[in-house]
């Protein structure tokens, strides 16, 4: 498959904002990409649409305000981008959201609410966009998971699901657009300094205490700039690479796994534990 073409494509981004979707956008735009932006929150989106606009003024910029937790917002927004975008050459599903706690601190709505935006709106936007990016051959498709998605820690039971399933879901969606020339790239990030962390929500059974340690320990492993990250998925797109590990963080668990696929978690838990 030849290398995807950034110039006088259009790039349909989710969770467009902030972290890596909004650095994904400006490097897009920067490559000669049209955009179709994304996310929840309005003000912030505006800001990155107004400073594409400014900086690259012979592009085309759309944005939407949609909040992919609301199912039938999807359904409008998957509807509205198939009708009025069928120039799209890349869908990037960045957008996700973080819950904390084990199975039993969580209800089964905070549950469903991490799998709505994670997954059901990957499968519901790709599937939305699949005659647009099949009519295009050389076109691609990103969908971005985790290191959860590689490994699955004790109080990330609602996220770890969401992020495998969308590591299924690309690798089988790959196999089948082979034949028509799209490329899939299923992105795993490590710890990326983005907005997930302010933005999580936590089980409604997990204490304060609990709570603030999470918190703590999660904000640690944030270190990347979402700029270097996305420039690593740029670089996946063109190159067409199926899979995408972001950082230590991601690529030293995925050799853990590979090497004690069943007491990968012992090691890493008494690792991380204090040291008396």
């Amino acid at each position: 498959m030849r290398p995807y073409a950034f110039a006088g494509g259009a790039a349909v981004v989710t969770g467009a904002a902030s972290g890596i979707g909004a650095a994904l956008a400006v490097q897009l735009a920067a490559r000669g990409s049209n955009l179709v932006l994304v996310d929840r929150d309005a003000d912030r989106l505006a800001e990155v649409a107004d400073g594409i606009r400014s900086a690259q003024p012979g592009l085309r910029v759309d944005t939407y305000v949609v909040d992919l937790s609301d199912d039938e917002a999807t359904g409008w927004l998957a509807a509205t981008l198939a009708t009025e975008h069928p120039e799209t050459t890349l869908l990037v599903n960045n957008a996700g959201v973080a819950l904390g706690g084990r199975l039993d601190q969580v209800t089964l709505e905070e549950f469903d609410w991490v799998m709505t935006v994670n997954f059901r709106s990957v499968v519901r936007l790709t599937h939305a966009m699949l005659p647009a990016l099949k009519a295009h051959p050389g076109a691609h498709l990103v969908n971005v998971s985790s290191v959860f998605g590689i490994i699955a820690p004790a109080g990330q039971a609602a996220y770890s699901a969401s992020k495998f399933a969308v590591r299924g879901f690309s690798e089988a969606v790959r196999h089948e657009l082979a034949e028509n020339g799209v490329g899939v790239t299923v992105v795993h990030p490590g710890g990326i300094k983005t907005r997930i962390a302010e933005s999580a929500r936590t089980g409604s059974g997990v204490s304060i205490e609990e709570y603030e340690q999470g918190r703590k320990q999660f904000a640690k492993l944030l270190t990347m700039d979402p700029a270097t990250a996305a420039g690593r998925i740029m670089d996946a797109i063109e190159k067409r690479r199926p899979r995408l590990l972001i950082g230590w963080s991601a690529k030293v668990p995925d050799v853990l796994v590979r090497l004690m696929p069943g007491t990968y978690w012992t090691l890493i838990a008494r690792s991380a534990a204090p040291k008396s």
